[in-house]
């Protein structure tokens, strides 16, 4: 039996569907949101939130393979307090429990923002270590703390692989994480940043963590980015897919900073989250690239899928939802 927390969100939908393709039996927990229906006999969906140690002890029985895709990814202020209860103290549960299950395999999903984006002119790479000079914000300290307690349970005796994946693409609720980039563009948002970074399509993360699972890789860390480009391209791509306009105006690092600190004196005010944040500026402008070769070099018959060819595939697949 497999276990998937985080069934709910963006990567856990698509690694269950891989799974199930698989002929694999999956348990799958969620805390709020409900899984949609699979109508597969091989499903099991639970409501399960991974602070609740009680409840994630009995999840895992007969558990031989988990794959922890649960988190939280929030650039609020506010919701520092959850991040890390979240990312970090429910990652420590699960890896317990699967421990304590004598689970034979754990694949953790953490970020590229628990290695540090601040790097000016140098190529990310696993070998990195964050600090608080390479980071800009609480959530990639937060998924690196959890980091740290995959390492603890790998010290324990758990069989672990850590995957760190760029910003993930794919065919999502629009209105929420980083699919809210491709209904930016349809709605002909337009502003976009020099700002450079990675993109992987939902799909390809999926496969990755598959295929690591089961190899006999264990106790590494890997990057997991298909292609490093700017936002402007980025918009431009996803824009065309939609046959839209592409952005044409350019946000400077005055007008950025000027926008996060009204954003911020307006949600003080009306209660609501800041539609950006100093963390979300500062992450648009930096220029960031990420070297993916140590995955390709520990999966050789693994293929990342053309950026072009997983955008227009999301753009057609958002349209028809």
């Amino acid at each position: 039996m497999i276990l998937v927390t985080g069934g709910a969100g963006l990567l856990g939908k698509f690694l269950i569907k891989k799974l199930l393709e698989n002929d694999e039996k999956v348990i799958a927990i969620f805390n709020k949101t409900a899984l949609p229906n699979f109508n597969n006999p091989n499903l099991i969906t639970e409501q399960c939130d991974i602070l609740d140690v009680y409840a994630l002890e009995d999840a895992m029985q007969n558990i031989t393979e988990v794959y922890h895709c649960a988190g939280l990814v929030s650039f609020n202020p506010k919701d520092e307090k959850k991040l890390f209860s979240i990312n970090v103290d429910g990652t420590a549960n699960v890896v317990n429990a699967a421990l304590n299950a004598g689970v034979k395999k754990f694949v953790h999903v953490s970020s590229v923002a628990a290695i540090g984006r601040i790097r000016p002119g140098e190529l990310i790479n696993e070998k990195m270590e964050w600090t608080p000079e390479t980071s800009n914000s609480r959530y990639g300290y937060s998924k690196y703390l959890g980091e740290m307690e995959v390492w603890r349970g790998v010290a324990e005796g758990l069989d672990a692989v850590v995957i760190n994946p760029s910003i993930i693409l794919g065919p999502g609720n629009w209105n929420e994480g980083s699919t809210k980039i491709f209904k930016s563009v349809y709605d002909e948002f337009p502003w976009y940043t020099e700002g450079v970074s990675g993109f992987v399509d939902v799909e390809d993360v999926a496969a990755a963590m598959i295929a690591l699972m089961k190899s006999d890789i264990t106790a590494e860390k890997f990057i997991v980015s298909a292609e490093n480009i700017s936002y402007q391209h980025l918009f431009n791509m996803i824009a065309k897919a939609f046959n839209k306009k592409e952005a044409s105006k350019k946000v400077t690092p005055f007008m950025a900073a000027l926008t996060w600190r009204l954003e911020s004196i307006k949600s003080k005010f009306t209660g609501s989250s800041p539609l950006l944040t100093k963390e979300t500026v500062n992450t648009a402008l930096t220029k960031v690239k990420y070297d993916n070769s140590k995955l390709l070099s520990a999966l050789p018959n693994f293929e990342y899928q053309s950026l072009q060819k997983s955008i227009e595939k999301i753009c057609s697949e958002l349209q028809r939802n």
